[in-house]
């Protein structure tokens, strides 16, 4: 009878180290993983810590970083025990302004999550790349001279069958003449405002009338135009997604404080310099 006694309990043994742990036992952010003096160090604790280590140590496994993690959660807290230390006024004022700054940040990914759709990129891709706002890009070369006569004197000399090019080598005094004058292909915004106008008035092939610029005076030909070439969606992803956040996040906060009661004290009621007097936080 002993003998199946032993081989039944052995066999119990044998399955219960079988079977998976029971849930209870798994670790939660609760658990406690070292104790300082009676402080508590939890699994939560040792979570937080490892999520706002820098960035070259977010790849490293687990079971690489949990030492260093724990030694120095047990380091602080020893120094955070030491005689003579306390939680100054500083100290609790920059937890409050910590906790606030967390849960800000937790309504701004909220509101993001809202925002950032893929129907709301595509839709943001669409009026920005690839509608008719879209425009041109110009290629372009002009002659540059300091004065109003000099610029006549090149319309009459193109006009009378000059090759642009070579009238651009022998009369600019702009950087491009060397060149024969060519600017290369450029978009809405990249010239100063006369300049452009002067471009976009212009037909393909067509010289312009002289034009004046801080720069001094141009006479412009244009020799080419292309619709500007939309990006590829991936390229722009990042981009469309922070327009999107800033915008959801502006309106956001216009209706909060909109529904809200926001009282501020104006700069020529109170001494500003306080605001650098950290002196008063060591209290």
């Amino acid at each position: 009878m002993l003998k199946v006694y032993g081989t039944l309990a052995a066999a119990a043994l044998t399955l219960a180290l079988a079977l998976p742990a029971h849930a209870e036992d798994a670790p939660t952010t609760d658990t406690v993983v070292a104790t300082v003096n009676g402080a508590e160090i939890t699994m939560g604790h040792m979570i937080t810590a490892r999520a706002n280590l820098p960035q070259e140590y977010q790849q490293l496994p687990d079971d690489v970083l949990w030492d260093g993690v724990l030694n120095q959660l047990i380091q602080q807290t020893l120094l955070a025990q030491t005689d003579g230390v306390t939680e100054t006024k500083g100290i609790t004022l920059a937890l409050d302004n910590l906790r606030r700054e967390l849960l800000a940040s937790t309504a701004i990914a909220r509101i993001s999550g809202e925002v950032v759709t893929e129907d709301a990129l595509q839709a943001a891709y669409a009026a920005k790349y690839v509608s008719d706002n879209a425009g041109l890009e110009y290629n372009a070369a002009h002659i540059l001279v300091d004065s109003e006569d000099e610029a006549l004197a090149l319309v009459t000399e193109l006009d009378a069958g000059r090759d642009f090019a070579e009238l651009a080598r022998e009369k600019s005094t702009g950087p491009s003449g060397p060149n024969g004058g060519a600017l290369g292909w450029f978009a809405r915004g990249m010239m100063v405002a006369p300049f452009q106008a002067a471009v976009e008035g212009l037909d393909v092939g067509g010289i312009s009338a002289p034009v004046q610029t801080q720069f001094g005076w141009h006479v412009i030909k244009l020799n080419e135009t292309r619709p500007v070439e939309a990006p590829a969606l991936d390229a722009v992803r990042a981009e469309l997604e922070d327009d999107l956040r800033r915008k959801a996040l502006t309106s956001r906060l216009q209706a909060l404080e909109a529904d809200s009661t926001v009282t501020r004290i104006g700069k020529d009621e109170i001494d500003t310099s306080m605001m650098s007097n950290v002196g008063l936080l060591e209290e």
